[in-house]
């Protein structure tokens, strides 16, 4: 009977952690893809990467937020392509492995990694996909690009991403996390 129990136990886990994280990446394409004019490009005001903040108090938020990412670069109207669908995808779980590890020494360090990540990966890329056919792409180009999508992730996270950690630690939301 303890096995049945436990068996039962370990399905609503799942379940939940399913559910959450389809809800997670619903809400991601939901606050990016209405957003398209300022969501994507070398200023992108992602709202949805306000969740990065989840993955500082969850492993388990890490597969929404990612999947969230891969399917609003997917529907992308823009089309930027695989080298988006995949290294934005990429970027948002190197950064929120990065932001659940750091996180769990430090808060508020954890916001860091989807800064630097997203900056460093989408940024670095960017140029290439946004530049005319026949044009080249410069360093100047390249380094303007990561501190222009550094600095609006940073942006973000400053002004929904803190008062959100508040909140979720304050309400004991944090610790309802899969």
């Amino acid at each position: 009977m303890a096995d049945t129990a436990s068996g039962s136990s370990d399905n609503r886990k799942q379940i939940r952690f399913v559910v959450f994280n389809g809800i997670v990446a619903a809400l991601y394409v939901v606050f990016t893809a209405p957003f398209a004019n300022i969501a994507y490009g070398p200023i992108q005001v992602r709202i949805a990467e306000v969740m990065a903040i989840f993955t500082i108090f969850s492993w388990g938020m890490i597969p929404g937020v990612t999947l969230g990412c891969f399917i609003a670069n997917l529907i992308n109207p823009g089309n930027l392509g695989p080298v988006d669908v995949i290294g934005g995808s990429l970027a948002t779980l190197i950064a929120g492995i990065l932001s659940y590890f750091i996180g769990k020494k430090n808060k508020w360090l954890g916001l860091i990694p989807p800064i630097a990540v997203n900056g460093l990966i989408v940024g670095g890329y960017l140029p290439f996909l946004l530049v005319d056919s026949g044009s080249s792409v410069t360093l100047q180009a390249v380094l303007l690009s990561m501190l222009s999508v550094a600095g609006s992730e940073a942006v973000l996270l400053l002004v929904l991403g803190i008062p959100l950690m508040l909140v979720m630690e304050k309400t004991g939301l944090k610790k309802r996390l899969p």
